[in-house]
């Protein structure tokens, strides 16, 4: 066998264009895996690079297969890898490539991958590696978090503000997030102290002095955000650049944070969820077919899911 199924685009566009195609299995090298996919998972880059949104800064080639989250089997492995063997169970943000895992099967380097925790399934370890490593290395690389730290998270309900605030607390922070009110409860189940429903107040007029503000939001929240901070305070935005004037007239750190893919990270990771300290959060399963990939996308792009959105492999 030398193909595979892959749901691919090839051209830029609606959901529509998400199709069923065969592929050929992606060759390996030395260094890497051979892994037989069992979950996914829908991040906002995804249908975004599908869109057309990051064609001048992504040089992918059509047809391009979508995803950025990994949670399967290993079935071949390099010959230079010594970490991990045939038949590991294992999860990964694999690098860019044109082959992503919107397919039976991916390769990607030995050193990104980490083993999945034995008390995960592979729908909740294909929830954390893109959301987990964003959220770890937008707190604790770009933010520096430390104990007593007062910690504001926009989009608390999303897959990366979820991850977000169960890290926060890790650090003995204090945590508010915004979210809409029905996800009060939730928020402060998942350690959130502080909960502003965004439809009843308006944040910037009632906090201040923060140290780190993790942006999943963007546009007038983020503005407002700059606000809020301690002369010295971060912000750290996943979703667009933040002003850099604004930055230096409140007299803050400001931060655009691109995910790295890091297997000592997610390895990380891995142990708070063994442990249960961090627990993932999946908001609604889709089969792994055209239509549920479209579903998925048109879920994604609501802006209201709760937690992750993943695919589940037959």
């Amino acid at each position: 066998m030398n193909t595979m199924k892959a749901i691919v685009i090839d051209q830029y566009g609606e959901k529509e264009n998400l199709k069923e195609m065969q592929v050929k299995i992606p060759k390996m090298n030395d260094d890497q895996v051979l892994i037989e996919m069992k979950a996914t998972s829908i991040n906002p880059i995804d249908w975004k690079v599908r869109k057309g949104d990051f064609k001048e800064k992504l040089a992918f080639k059509f047809p391009i297969i979508l995803g950025w989250d990994a949670a399967g089997i290993i079935s071949k492995v390099g010959k230079n890898v010594t970490d991990f063997t045939v038949g590991d169970k294992v999860f990964v943000r694999p690098q860019l490539s044109e082959y992503g895992t919107y397919a039976e099967y991916i390769v990607t380097d030995s050193s990104l991958l980490a083993k999945i925790p034995s008390n995960l399934s592979f729908e909740e370890a294909a929830s954390i590696p893109l959301a987990g490593l964003t959220a770890w290395q937008s707190l604790v690389v770009w933010g520096g978090i430390r104990k007593g730290d007062r910690i504001l998270i926009h989009g608390g309900s999303g897959g990366v503000g979820s991850l977000a605030i169960q890290i926060a607390k890790i650090f003995d922070t204090f945590v508010t997030t915004t979210s809409s009110s029905k996800n009060e409860n939730f928020l402060k189940s998942l350690g959130a102290d502080l909960v502003i429903s965004y439809d009843k107040t308006d944040f910037s007029s009632v906090l201040k002095d923060y140290d780190i503000v993790l942006d999943c939001v963007g546009g007038e929240v983020q503005d407002k955000s700059f606000k809020v901070l301690r002369t010295g305070g971060k912000l750290i935005s996943i979703v667009q650049t933040p002003d850099k004037e604004k930055a230096s007239k409140f007299g803050v750190m400001a931060i655009f944070n691109m995910i790295t893919p890091d297997g000592n990270q997610l390895k990380q990771l891995a142990e708070y969820l063994e442990k249960g300290t961090i627990k993932p959060i999946v908001g609604q399963i889709f089969e792994f077919n055209e239509k549920g990939i479209r579903d998925a996308h048109t879920l994604s792009e609501s802006h209201h899911a709760k937690g992750k959105i993943v695919i589940k492999f037959n």
